[in-house]
């Protein structure tokens, strides 16, 4: 094998991985399992696709080893590979975020809907965490929560934060957060939460990121 040949295998087959990865239903189900393991049914259900639909793209997945499954009773359950490959996608979203002045904004324009105060970033919870007056809140889904959370959260699913707001308290300062940059359930909450007379704010990033950034260092 000579040299163009060698170059011409390697970038094919790293280009089947970029090729895996060049859909908006799979980009969605990685950033989805980042949160834990899940079976094609919930996946589906996230996603608003059909079992058929989403299997179809988890296989493609599976194939580029970007995905793999373990047996649960009569279910199948998807995960990720590994953390790389969130790694990969965490990248591919900040280089859009930061080349592509479109994807921003729509982030804004939505958020600006929600609430007018700017998200904080990770470091900037880093610091607000260590004042006994600042409360983290994961408005994920207990399952979620269950697999793996920001040390020190409170879970409050979004679609239980209504009816148990008695367990606020409107001293403190609330910081919501839940799967990442394009979750909506902390703009939900800190909709709602404003709304009430509680002091929140909107994480930026989610679980998957202080897992990859913050907690590897603290063990």
């Amino acid at each position: 094998m000579d040299k163009r040949q060698f170059k011409d295998k390697v970038y094919t087959i790293l280009a089947s991985l970029v090729k895996a990865m060049a859909n908006p239903h799979r980009l969605e189900i990685i950033d989805l399992l980042s949160q834990g393991e899940r079976s094609v049914q919930d996946i589906a259900t996230e996603t608003g696709m059909s079992i058929a639909n989403t299997s179809q793209h988890l296989q493609m997945l599976k194939q580029s080893s970007l995905v793999d499954t373990s047996r649960k009773g009569n279910f199948i359950y998807y995960r990720l590979k590994s953390e790389n490959v969130y790694k990969a996608w965490r990248d591919l979203r900040a280089i859009g975020r930061e080349n592509l002045p479109e994807v921003d904004k729509i982030i804004q324009d939505f958020s600006t809907r929600k609430s007018n105060l700017a998200p904080i970033t990770l470091p900037e919870l880093m610091t607000r965490i260590q004042h006994r007056n600042v409360v983290l809140l994961d408005v994920r889904p207990e399952q979620e929560f269950d697999a793996g959370h920001i040390d020190n959260a409170i879970n409050i699913p979004i679609d239980q934060l209504a009816t148990r707001l008695g367990e606020l308290n409107k001293s403190k300062q609330y910081i919501a957060y839940c799967r990442g940059v394009f979750c909506v359930f902390a703009d939900d909450a800190v909709q709602l939460l404003t709304a009430r007379g509680y002091k929140v704010l909107r994480l930026d990033e989610g679980y998957a990121d202080w897992k990859i950034g913050y907690a590897a260092k603290a063990v």
